[in-house]
C-alpha cells in the first residue's frame, strides 16, 4: 500500500497564506502558489476561524537560548548556581528553577530546555465570555434573536454604562464564534449571523456594469437638496430590488434619517408592476414622511415620472457604478440576505411575512443611531407631525 507523504508548511509559507487570505484570495488560489491541494491550507486557516493569529514573541524577562547555553556549559564545568547567576546577571532562583524544570544538573540540555519553555508559553488567556457565563448567555440570546455582534456590544454598553463586567466588544464575540477553542459560545450560533460561514473572509465589493440601466429624463443624485444629503430631516428614502431565483424579487426601502425599513411585495420586475407597487405603498405613509426616493439605474424605474405624478415624490438616480450613494439601502439589502438567501424563491413570501421581517430589523439597535432602534426614531417622527 502506498502512503501519501504528509505535507508540512514552514512559518514563512504560513505567513504567505495569511497575507493572501487577508487580500481576499480563495483557498484554491492560495493552493496553486504551493502546487498543493487546498484541503491542508483550509485546515491551517480554520484552526483560528480565518483570523490571523498574533505573532508570538518572547518575553524580555525570559531566558534566551544563549543564556541557556551558558548555563549548560557552566554546569558541565562544575560551577555553582550562584556563580552562573552572577555571570548572567540573573537571580540564583532563576537558574535553580530553570535546571529543576529541565532534568536537573545531570540531564540539562540548552536546546531542549528552550524548546520546552517556548511550548509551555502557549497558555491562551481565558476570554471574557468564558469567564462570565451570565454575559455569555445574554450574548447568545441576542444572537439567537438575529442581532449582530456590533449591535449586541453597543446595546450592552448602553444598558450597563457603569459595569465593565457586562460590556464586551463585537470583535470578542466574533472571535468566540470563529475560534471554538475558546469554549465561550457554541458553534451553532454561527447560523444566526448575517453571513453563516465558519471562517472570517475579506470583504468583496461588486459593482454593476456600465450599461446597467438607461433611464430617460433621470434626475441625478447630484441635484438632490443638501437637507437630503446630510440626513437632517426625515422623509427621504433609498430603494432597490432584492433578487431571488426564477426572476423573483422584493422592493426594499430605507428611510435615510431613521434607517427605518419597509419591504414591498413585487410580482414582476417590469417597470409597470414595480411602479404600481411603489405607488400603492407610498399612499400608506404620511406625506411629510415621504418626500423623495433615491434609486439606482435599474430599468424597473424607467416609468419614474408616473410615480412622481401619482405621489408627488421626487425620484433621484445614483451615478452608474456607484452603489455607495445608496449606502443605507445597500447595507440593508445585505442584512436581508439572512432572511432571503440568494437563489431562493422570493415569490413565496406574503406581504405579512415581509412586514414581520422588516419589523424585526426595525427593532434592532443601530450603532449609527447611538444604539436606539429605527422603530423608536421613526415613531418619534410620526408623533412630531401629529
Amino acid at each position: 500500500m502506498k502512503y501519501r507523504t504528509r505535507i508540512y508548511y514552514t512559518e514563512g509559507q504560513k505567513a504567505v497564506m495569511w497575507e493572501r487570505w487577508q487580500q481576499g484570495d480563495s483557498l484554491h488560489q492560495i493552493a496553486r502558489l504551493f502546487d498543493r491541494p487546498h484541503g491542508p491550507i483550509q485546515r491551517i486557516l480554520a484552526r483560528s476561524g480565518g483570523i490571523r493569529p498574533p505573532v508570538r514573541r518572547r518575553s524580555r524577562l525570559a531566558l534566551s537560548l544563549a543564556e541557556r547555553e551558558e548555563i549548560s556549559r557552566a554546569v558541565a564545568k562544575g560551577h555553582s548556581l550562584r556563580w552562573v547567576a552572577g555571570t548572567l546577571g540573573r537571580a540564583p532562583s532563576t537558574v535553580s528553577r530553570e535546571l529543576r524544570r529541565n532534568g536537573g544538573l545531570g540531564r540539562y540540555r540548552a536546546s531542549e530546555a528552550d524548546h520546552a519553555a517556548w511550548a509551555r508559553a502557549r497558555r491562551p488567556k481565558l476570554c471574557k465570555l468564558a469567564r462570565n457565563r451570565v454575559l455569555a448567555r445574554r450574548v447568545a440570546d441576542k444572537l439567537q434573536a438575529a442581532w449582530s455582534p456590533e449591535q449586541i456590544a453597543g446595546w450592552l454598553k448602553r444598558t450597563y454604562p457603569e459595569d465593565w463586567n457586562y460590556q464586551v466588544s463585537h470583535e470578542t464575540i466574533y472571535r468566540s464564534l470563529f475560534i471554538q477553542a475558546r469554549g465561550a459560545l457554541k458553534k451553532e450560533l454561527l447560523q444566526h449571523l448575517r453571513r453563516t460561514r465558519g471562517m472570517r473572509r475579506s470583504r468583496h465589493h461588486t459593482q454593476k456594469t456600465e450599461d446597467h440601466g438607461r433611464i430617460l429624463d433621470a434626475v441625478s443624485i447630484r441635484e438632490r437638496p443638501a437637507t437630503v444629503e446630510d440626513r437632517a430631516v426625515p422623509g427621504h428614502w433609498e430603494g432597490d430590488l432584492l433578487f431571488g431565483n426564477q426572476r423573483t424579487q422584493i422592493a426594499t426601502l430605507v428611510e435615510r434619517h431613521t434607517r427605518y425599513v419597509m419591504l414591498v411585495k413585487v410580482d414582476s420586475k417590469d417597470t409597470e408592476t414595480v411602479i404600481n407597487a411603489l405607488i400603492q405603498h407610498a399612499h400608506k405613509l404620511p406625506r411629510e414622511l415621504y418626500k423623495s426616493l433615491t434609486w439606482d439605474r435599474g430599468k424597473e424605474m424607467a416609468d419614474h415620472k408616473r410615480f412622481t405624478l401619482a405621489t408627488d415624490v421626487q425620484v433621484y438616480f445614483c451615478d452608474p457604478q456607484n452603489p455607495w450613494q445608496r449606502g443605507s439601502n445597500e447595507n440593508t439589502n445585505g442584512l436581508l440576505r439572512q432572511y432571503f438567501p440568494k437563489g431562493t424563491d422570493l415569490s413565496v413570501h406574503s406581504q405579512a411575512k415581509l412586514n414581520a421581517v422588516a419589523r424585526q430589523l426595525n427593532e434592532r439597535p443601530r450603532k449609527t443611531l447611538n444604539y436606539e432602534t429605527p422603530a423608536e426614531r421613526f415613531g418619534q417622527c410620526v408623533a412630531s407631525i401629529h
